[in-house]
């Protein structure tokens, strides 16, 4: 009989501390839920105030005519347009603040103000200079660098082109005016600081070729009759999205948004946007 009541006592004790742990384990998942929730919004509100300290997503783009998957352009009311524009535009919406632009004559004055506060995202050509003073992302153009020669020259090739007293310009502090420098031994490379200014220069005659992308240079070639585009490369550029340094957070958010976008077809749809229809995108 004492035994038997042990036996009870036990089962009792058992059955007790079970019901006590099935009435405790709602409570401890709504006690996890809560800290998830509560971790959740902080982890947003982190990424918010590093990669929009200001309450807004500023872009820095580059304008110029030139055209291309880096270059913007500013339009008769005042807005903005170019494949950086509308990537900037999609990458606020998902953050859910707004966008600000912040324009620059060129890549070199981005690069320069990447350690002043004056942007929180942009999209530019990437070298290992440049490495040093920004974070960069996944690549979404790669091009092909090469020189247009002005009307009536007999430059025919970069043996030609690369001799004494010839005169090469580059836009100022880029990737390309820096591949320029390291590929010519003897031509002159001059650095200026818009596209335009360089336009204006070959078509006048003043200089005798421009460094640039190959597909901005065919298009220019169309614009200037005479001119020539070289058939060799001297440097791939590649163009990528970049943060300034130690902001991991931002860089974590922008190469997941650069990845889904490429997959997506919302890259494509920028590309098309913006007169590239047909161009492909090439991440390498």
């Amino acid at each position: 009989m004492d035994r038997k009541k042990a036996s009870q006592g036990l089962e009792k004790m058992m059955w007790g501390r079970d019901e006590m742990s099935c009435r405790s384990v709602p409570g401890l998942a709504g006690l996890m839920l809560g800290v998830v929730m509560m971790a959740m919004p902080a982890s947003a509100e982190d990424l918010k105030s590093e990669i929009a300290p200001t309450g807004k997503l500023r872009v820095a783009i580059g304008i110029s005519a030139a055209g291309g998957a880096f270059w913007s352009n500013k339009n008769n009311s005042g807005g903005y347009s170019g494949v950086p524009v509308d990537l900037g535009k999609d990458m606020a919406a998902q953050l859910g603040v707004p966008v600000e632009y912040v324009a620059y004559p060129n890549s070199g004055q981005i690069t320069d103000a990447a350690s002043k506060g004056a942007w929180d995202v942009t999209f530019l050509p990437q070298d290992p200079e440049r490495e040093t003073k920004m974070s960069f992302g996944p690549i979404y153009e790669v091009a092909d660098a090469t020189y247009i020669v002005k009307a009536g020259s007999t430059i025919k090739d970069f043996a030609t082109l690369d001799q004494p007293g010839v005169k090469v310009a580059a836009v100022n502090s880029t990737t390309t005016m820096r591949g320029a420098q390291a590929h010519l031994k003897q031509a002159k490379v001059t650095g200026y600081q818009t596209y335009d200014e360089i336009f204006n220069l070959l078509k006048n005659g003043e200089i005798d070729a421009f460094a640039l992308s190959r597909d901005q240079l065919n298009a220019m070639a169309k614009k200037i009759p005479g001119t020539k585009v070289l058939d060799e490369t001297f440097k791939k550029t590649v163009t990528a999205v970049a943060v300034p340094l130690n902001h991991p957070q931002s860089l974590a958010f922008v190469t997941k948004f650069m990845k889904d976008v490429i997959a997506n077809g919302t890259m494509r749809k920028a590309y098309d946007n913006n007169g590239l229809k047909g161009t492909p995108i090439r991440t390498q």
